[in-house]
């Protein structure tokens, strides 16, 4: 009984971002909880790596090279996934950029980017999963969002990450409200600090981790295994009933 509620067998998992990091994380253990996988990223070469890794470890994963950011692309991608595996159950939007600058230093262009990958492309993969969670008879959406998009952070500037990510936050809410008859549940994940390429080098810069640990109070970072799991929780039967919500994974951090 507790393994069926975590069982994905024969659902299809689409993960943008999903050559490293939180992406194929999520990856492995959904394909591990019997999910069949496709994997998009713009990185072709850490893209076959990550589906090599995989597959190393019994899951098997759909490489798909894609810039998100170019959302004309994401058509020709669902279409090939309906094409495939004439279905799709689970979209996790997990691709992201962050732009570390004062709020004067945010040129219109890189706001733009900012918003194209971690607000416009989210909304164009979920508007495109829809038809075919239809189809599917429901499905699952999970919006990889941020604690910067449910508080002020104040650590450093990151305006067009709060933004871009805040806005994922109420797109969520949005599209839980209007889908949920459609039998389609989004929710969303809310991770502190990870150590991963995406942020290694900030994290590792010196007093870094010792300001933000003290803000937390489980004193640790997340790995991308906290994350994952939450995701694996969320779209899982396991959690049938949830949607609309964005889940902390942040060790405490919101509950100042």
């Amino acid at each position: 009984m507790i393994a069926s509620l975590f069982d994905l067998t024969g659902k299809v998992a689409l993960i943008t971002g999903g050559a490293r990091g939180i992406g194929l994380e999520t990856a492995r253990l959904l394909g591990q909880a019997g999910g069949r996988l496709i994997l998009l990223d713009r990185d072709a070469t850490a893209l076959e790596k990550a589906c090599a890794s995989l597959h190393d470890e019994g899951v098997e994963a759909v490489p798909f090279t894609i810039d998100i950011a170019e959302t004309d692309a994401l058509k020709p991608c669902f279409d090939a996934v309906e094409a495939r595996f004439g279905r799709l159950d689970i979209l996790v939007n997990n691709a992201a950029v962050v732009q570390r600058h004062p709020a004067t230093e945010l040129t219109p262009r890189l706001w733009r980017q900012a918003m194209a990958v971690n607000l416009d492309a989210a909304f164009e993969c979920c508007r495109l999963a829809h038809p075919l969670m239809v189809d599917a008879g429901g499905g699952a959406i999970i919006n990889v969002a941020s604690i910067m998009a449910l508080s002020g952070g104040g650590f450093y500037p990151i305006a067009s990450y709060h933004a871009s990510k805040g806005g994922m936050v109420n797109l969520t809410r949005g599209l839980a409200m209007e889908w949920g008859g459609d039998g389609i549940r989004v929710n969303g994940i809310a991770p502190t600090w990870i150590k991963t390429d995406f942020n290694r080098a900030f994290l590792e810069s010196p007093g870094t981790a010792e300001r933000l640990l003290a803000s937390m109070p489980l004193r640790r970072f997340a790995t991308t295994r906290d994350a994952a799991a939450a995701i694996l929780y969320l779209v899982s039967p396991a959690s049938s009933m949830i949607t609309g919500h964005v889940l902390p994974v942040d060790g405490g951090y919101l509950a100042h």
